[in-house]
């Protein structure tokens, strides 16, 4: 038997003569063939490429049976007869090495690795760092087996007492091997590799008598080793891709394994990517048995007269031959410079459609689009891609399918990806954020029927209740903070009692106040409320303190359990996350008892949930997307290369400090960026029609430029030179910001000739715009809405309109500004701002004014939550109860007898009627209280409801506005009753509450004030309103109307029809007229 290696420039050439071999019988007709592959995408490319040649005798179809295709890993481990649990595997391997690391932290040797794991401190520093045990065992033990497998000479001088030349902070490493392999008790590596070649040299294995490996560029010395001795009694071919046979034949005189510093076969590289990006290859070469029984070069297809044609044969020939060339603008080779990852999905979703749409007989299945990074991309992907079903008229790029072959199994297995934020609860706050984030994964919100309505009510609880974090004061006393203030626990207490009593009541129980806004039809909410945060605090309890693994496993899968449900198709999930908690149990063997604390548990299972790929979703027909390895070197008519960013491809390797072999590597051991590096020139070689790369040229933001990665420059420097002339300004195409923007609807702007770049038709309209002269901020309305019926209209309605005019417009159409919304707040009050103080401040004044007393009420504002904690909060609830206390004492002084309400129904004409209550009444004064400095929207508090009363019972009303002043103090201000006819002022103020609700009018309330009273005191009203109006005008409703920073102007256009008002020329004159002018009058005869 023997060695035959065959090479080829393109693995469908390789394919075709593996093809070749395979359709030739061996000698026993039931024999299988075996064919070990690197990847799950070789795989299915090449069992469908045989099906053409086995089985079909026309070439056109066929099958590919008796064919066992197998990893490289799984092949060794049956040489070795480990089967599925190699007890040297890293995973198994990590477990003894963690019992040899506890019982020798005393040594000597072993003193750097025990101070690393705080073996010589106390308290919190030592629980920090023993909760880095696991971590450490399992790269150490990835560590040894990476020697194992790439230099196992090094562990044999290690067993011999030899250190190897290791430097003096590495000396400990062959102490820990020898102790390791002394608790082992069985042969090491090595040994069991050395007794495996000398098996397969004596009598072979237990394989078949032809066996092929297909589509490698890169194996380690052992698995050399192995193919050679197996190549002593069986028939073994390699199926080399190699980009170029002429540097083959250049380095066929270059043998044997050397420091990589000393390694200067890149000289023979003529062709700059041959020696920039080939070094796996070049190193894989050198690593090979010098005599092999054939080397057979499959020969090369015609490759086609464009750049990307140019560019695979003068990487073949190995030389740069630009001589009599001349780019023509063939388009065989893009590069989209683009602002950031969006844009990139953007611009390729053009580009296959372009594609597609040149050429006829193109399909879909293809076209292979590669990523580096497919967890950012794969969302961008799903978006912007295969929801024709769902989105009918949309972008036509929507009726291509799309297939992501390879995520990690925590995207695509929702119970997974619980069990990762369960075990990351345990290790935090346990945050507002944090836990109603967990309450809208998909299975928690099954388990507990959450609907979005029930979130937004809970998220609104939590804010109203004044959760932050943290279960409750036991939770959180190892961060120092004992308080039960603004806890799960307080919270939740607040809701829940105030599913029984209100918070109008003034009562409470030990330490909770009653939350207000928990209505009886909540109250069923309220209980799965309470019922999912107390199984999350019990399953977060129990995933601390010390314990077996064994108990770890079974709480984090009881938790799993106990959180979610699947049903009906989700079943398989549950049974997925058994089974990789299992594969986490066989790879500890005995050793299941072993103790670990949250980080070690959290490390251990970081692998096992996230990071392992899905089932093959390769070559299934539609457009294939996935990372760059599983397809690395299947040729297909269209490869597309997405997000070769600076900074993101080739990885960044970070050199582990404890790796021997980084310290001084050898050809042939794995490099990670020699690794991507190597996937860029096998995906060069591997488009036969076209390459399409994109890269962030540009930041999104900024727009600041930002350098391709240094692969794609070396690419783009190569197609430079392999032309007469550079094309860099031909093939890289830089896009704009927007999809919108003109250009990409100008024929030939971005690099299509004499067609437009997009295919969405709905960037016509937008780019027309974008490409024409800039227009003004149109307004909001191109006309008022209709005019609304003659509906009754409510005392509160109309003086909630007139505390914000402007807002009240978005109000009428029930529409939500997004600065309306609050998030959730996570950190614990430290300090309140402004807005918080009057809010405390006047939920303390109305406490008082209701006859509760001063201490009383700051009691029932510690239990909102709302103040610091300890003695900062009481300092700052004595400030603003003192200043409540000096407003509740002017109020009080000036009522006189019990406080009346009166139900008011005014009748307003036109069988419409103004309804309501008015309270607040002591004999005929209205009394207005607030917190606020007093101001003008304060009077209109009182106008309003005065003006009702003098409607409803005439008779001399009076009412009086008492808030603080300026600086310090209590300010007074009075009411007369109206010198006017009361219903006809109510009446044209529901005019204006009803035009209002049509159109935002020109009425800010602050800034028409200062005009009504400079127009009443005969100052320069401009000059007064404009005082008021560089303040007012950064209100948000009203930058929605009139933009950012407006000038007074467009509140000083001329009145509409009916709005007119003798000696006023403006609309904000006419509407201040209207409003304030009763007013000032009745203040002035108070």
């Amino acid at each position: 038997m023997a060695l035959h290696l065959h090479r080829a420039e393109r693995t469908d050439l390789l394919a075709d003569g593996l093809g070749a071999l395979l359709a030739v019988p061996q000698s026993d007709p039931f024999a299988a063939e075996l064919v070990v592959v690197p990847a799950r995408g070789v795989e299915r490319w090449l069992s469908q490429r045989l099906s053409h040649v086995l089985g079909g005798g026309d070439g056109a179809g066929g099958v590919c049976a008796g064919v066992s295709f197998r990893s490289p890993a799984s092949l060794i481990a049956e040489i070795a007869g480990t089967g599925d649990d190699d007890p040297w595997s890293a995973d198994a391997m990590a477990w003894a090495l963690l019992e040899v690391i506890d019982a020798s932290l005393d040594e000597p040797w072993c003193r750097t690795l025990a101070t690393h794991l705080g073996h010589f401190v106390a308290g919190e520093e030592r629980d920090l760092r023993r909760g880095r045990r696991y971590a450490v065992a399992r790269r150490l033990a990835a560590l040894f087996a990476s020697y194992a497998r790439q230099r196992p000479r090094l562990l044999i001088e290690w067993l011999a007492g030899e250190p190897g030349g290791l430097d003096n902070d590495l000396r400990w490493q062959p102490h820990l091997w020898r102790a390791l392999v002394a608790r082992m008790g069985i042969d090491p590596p090595h040994e069991r590799h050395a007794k495996a070649l000398a098996r397969l040299s004596e009598s072979g294995a237990d394989l078949p008598a032809r066996l092929s490996l297909f589509g490698h560029t890169r194996l380690p010395s052992t698995e050399i080793e192995l193919v050679g001795a197996l190549a002593e009694h069986h028939e073994v071919h390699l199926w080399l891709p190699h980009p170029s046979a002429a540097l083959w034949t250049a380095l066929s005189g270059v043998r044997g394994t050397v420091t990589r510093s000393e390694d200067t076969s890149h000289r023979l590289a003529a062709h700059p990517l041959l020696a920039t990006l080939g070094r796996d290859v070049r190193e894989l070469q050198r690593g090979l048995p010098a005599s092999v029984a054939t080397d057979e070069f499959l020969g090369a297809e015609r490759l086609p007269d464009t750049l990307l044609g140019w560019l695979q044969s003068d990487i073949a020939a190995n030389a740069e031959r630009p001589q009599g060339r001349s780019y023509s603008g063939d388009r065989s080779v893009q590069v989209h410079s683009c602002h950031g990852a969006a844009r990139q999905v953007d611009v390729l979703r053009e580009v296959l459609l372009g594609l597609l749409a040149e050429d006829r007989t193109l399909e879909p299945r293809d076209i292979l689009v590669m990523c580096p990074d497919i967890e950012t991309y794969a969302p961008l992907i799903v978006a912007d891609f295969g929801l024709g079903d769902v989105v009918p008229g949309a972008h036509p790029a929507h009726q291509l399918r799309v297939r992501l072959a390879d995520r990690a199994l925590i995207q695509t297995n929702p119970l997974l990806g619980v069990a990762a934020k369960l075990l990351a609860l345990a290790g935090s706050r346990v945050t507002a954020t944090e836990v109603l984030d967990f309450a809208h994964l998909e299975p928690v919100r099954s388990r507990f029927a959450f609907t979005d309505d029930d979130l937004e009510t809970i998220t609104r609880w939590v804010q109203q209740a004044n959760i932050r974090w943290g279960f409750d004061a036991e939770h959180r006393a190892p961060f120092g903070i004992p308080f039960i203030q603004n806890t799960w626990r307080f919270g939740l207490d607040r809701v829940l009692a105030g599913v029984a009593m209100s918070d109008d009541s003034k009562d409470w129980l030990d330490v909770t106040l009653p939350l207000d806004d928990v209505g009886s039809n909540s109250v069923e909410l309220a209980g799965r409320l309470a019922e999912y945060v107390d199984r999350l605090q019990r399953i977060v309890d129990s995933l601390s303190g010390v314990r077996p693994l064994g108990h770890w496993l079974t709480a984090v899968q009881d938790g799993v359990g106990m959180l979610t449900v699947t049903t009906g198709d989700d079943a398989w999930q549950a049974s997925q996350l058994q089974r990789e908690f299992g594969d986490v149990l066989a790879s500890a063997g005995h050793r299941v008892d072993t103790e670990l604390r949250l980080p070690d548990i959290t490390a251990l299972l970081g692998r096992h949930l996230s990071g392992r790929p899905t089932r093959a979703n390769f070559r299934t027909g539609t457009l294939t997307v996935c990372t760059m390895v599983p397809m690395r070197s299947v040729p297909h008519r269209v490869v597309c290369l997405v997000g070769l960013d600076d900074t993101v491809f080739p990885r960044i390797g970070v050199v582990d400090g404890d790796d021997v072999l980084a310290r001084d590597p050898r050809t042939g051991e794995r490099d990670i960026r020699s690794e991507d590096r190597q996937l860029l020139l096998d995906a060069i070689c591997a488009a036969t029609d076209k390459l399409v790369i994109t890269y962030t040229g540009a930041n999104e933001y900024s727009g600041h430029a930002r350098p391709p990665a240094v692969p794609l420059a070396e690419l783009l420097d190569a197609l430079d030179r392999t032309t007469e002339a550079p094309v860099r300004d031909q093939i890289l195409i830089r896009h704009p910001l927007q999809p919108f923007d003109v250009r990409n609807v100008t024929r030939g702007a971005l690099g299509v000739p004499a067609e437009p770049f997009t295919f969405d038709s709905s960037v016509l309209a937008a780019a027309s715009i974008t490409g024409g002269p800039r227009p003004e901020q149109p307004d909001l309305l191109a006309n008022p809405l209709p005019a609304p019926g003659p509906d009754d209209v409510t005392l509160a309605d109309l003086s909630k309109f007139f505390v914000n005019p402007v807002k009240g417009f978005f109000t009428a159409l029930d529409v939500t500004l997004p600065w309306d919304v609050e998030g959730v707040e996570d950190a614990m009050p430290v300090e309140i701002d402004n807005l918080q103080q009057w809010t405390v401040g006047q939920r303390l004044l109305t406490d008082m004014l209701a006859g509760m007393d001063p201490d009383r009420a700051g009691q029932a504002e510690w239990r909102r939550g709302t103040l610091p904690p300890g003695r900062l909060g009481w300092r700052t609830a004595s400030e603003l109860r003192d200043q409540a206390t000096e407003l509740a004492r002017a109020a009080l002084a000036l009522r006189t007898g019990n406080p009346q309400a009166y139900d008011v129904d005014v009748d307003l004409g036109g069988g419409r009627r103004l309804t309501g209550t008015v309270s607040g009444v002591y004999g005929k004064r209205l009394l207005e209280v607030t917190f606020s400095k007093l101001d003008a929207p304060h009077l209109l508090r009182a106008w309003i409801p005065m003006l009702t009363l003098c409607a409803a019972y005439p008779g001399q009303w009076s009412a009086v506005c008492i808030g603080r002043q300026r600086r310090r103090g209590v300010a007074e201000r009075a009411l007369g009753a109206p010198h006017e006819d009361p219903v006809t002022l109510l009446r044209d103020l529901v005019a204006i509450y009803d035009a209002g609700r049509r159109e935002p009018i020109p009425l800010p309330i602050k800034t028409s004030h200062a005009w009504a009273v400079a127009r009443l005191s005969g100052a320069d009203a401009r000059s007064e309103a404009w005082k008021k109006w560089r303040y007012e005008r950064d209100d948000r409703a009203i930058e929605r109307v009139w933009g950012r920073e407006p000038d007074l102007d467009p509140l000083l256009t001329e009145p509409h029809p009916g709005e007119e008002v003798p000696g006023e020329l403006t609309r904000l004159g006419a509407y201040a007229a209207r409003l304030w002018a009763p007013l000032l009058r009745a203040e002035d005869g108070a």
